[in-house]
């Protein structure tokens, strides 16, 4: 998908174990004839013995053969058949509060769930669960149901649990999320997990994945410039988005039909509009972002602007990537990231 950076950055990855590498670099080793995901809990080769491929077949003809334990020539789900028996179970119990001794008592280990599950999914199977279950209570409270049958709809235990759930998200307890205020909150599901979509009647102000870490940071800068409280609801520009959103990961249409508002800095927004003008497919570096918008020495400024973008696919910071061809932070996770950039590849 991407070009393969140098053998020390790759072996870096490999001695991390680090899941941005899915599906795009494998190592064979030289001493074993193995070839393996950098993910692999096997024993670390040393950097003189590693070889470099983007692609299982290219170590096949190399004469490597694929490592019976992390399964380099499928997908990552295929290496772990049960995660999609455990995502089936999640489903159709999504109120219910999962817990260790579950896995325990279907035969699984619960730690090696949670690296595989953060391996694939960028995030264990109980936060996962936890996520889900916190839907359902927006959605309770969203139809006007009391903050308790609220917090039992969603499988909370107790009301500080439910609450501290909703203070992490949105930075106030859920009875304010109820209050009369001009923007609304809604929640959008999509392949890539949960999205907070925040919006009036006439643009879109938000849009985040809810587990990005910043997301209750920028929930309240949001509060502190419309100068009131976020309610839970939902408006036609919702609606709007949920269609883009279907579409655009359906691979129909690369590029939004939807006002946005933007919230920050004249330079922010400068940045921010300067990665609209991106086209789907296509990547640029910081550098040549900061040249875009002719501030070619403002590299830093210009990434950390990027940073604080909080309306993320429709302001695609998505497609900046290092200089040297690798992917760089991105607060949504890199396999997100990583998997944007290839859906927008199939557009070009």
């Amino acid at each position: 998908m991407l070009d393969m950076p140098d053998h020390d950055t790759l072996y870096a990855a490999l001695l991390a174990r680090d899941p941005a590498w899915e599906d795009r670099a494998l190592v064979g080793v030289t001493t074993t004839g193995i070839f393996c995901r950098l993910t692999c809990p096997a024993r670390k080769p040393l950097a003189r013995n590693c070889r470099w491929f983007a692609r299982p077949e290219d170590a096949l003809a190399a004469g490597f053969r694929p490592c019976r334990r992390c399964h380099p020539h499928g997908s990552v789900a295929e290496a772990a058949p049960w995660v999609g028996d455990l995502l089936d179970r999640l489903a159709k119990r999504p109120h219910h509060r999962w817990t260790e001794g579950d896995l325990s008592a279907m035969g699984l280990d619960p730690s090696t769930v949670r690296r595989t599950f953060r391996r694939i999914h960028g995030q264990s199977f109980l936060a996962m669960a936890r996520t889900v279950r916190l839907r359902g209570g927006m959605v309770s409270l969203k139809q006007g149901a009391p903050v308790i049958e609220a917090q039992m709809e969603a499988g909370f235990e107790s009301a500080s649990g439910f609450r501290a759930a909703f203070v992490r998200l949105f930075g106030h307890p859920p009875q304010r999320m109820r209050e009369g205020s001009g923007l609304l909150a809604d929640w959008i599901d999509t392949p890539l997990g949960g999205m907070i979509a925040i919006a009036d009647d006439r643009a879109l102000h938000l849009l985040e994945f809810v587990d990005r870490k910043a997301l209750p940071q920028g929930l309240r800068r949001l509060s502190v410039h419309v100068g009131g409280r976020i309610g839970l609801g939902r408006t036609a520009m919702h609606d709007r988005i949920g269609d883009w959103l279907a579409a655009f990961f359906a691979g129909r249409i690369p590029l939004p039909d939807v006002p946005v508002t933007f919230h920050g800095t004249p330079f922010q927004q400068q940045v921010w509009q300067a990665l609209q003008g991106i086209p789907p497919g296509q990547t640029r570096s910081y550098a040549q972002l900061a040249a875009a918008i002719g501030r070619p020495t403002a590299m830093r400024a210009v990434a950390r602007a990027n940073a604080t973008n909080r309306i993320a696919l429709i302001v695609p910071c998505h497609r900046v990537i290092g200089a040297d061809g690798t992917l760089t932070g991105y607060a949504g996770g890199l396999w997100r990231k990583e998997r944007l950039i290839a859906i927008e590849r199939g557009y070009a």
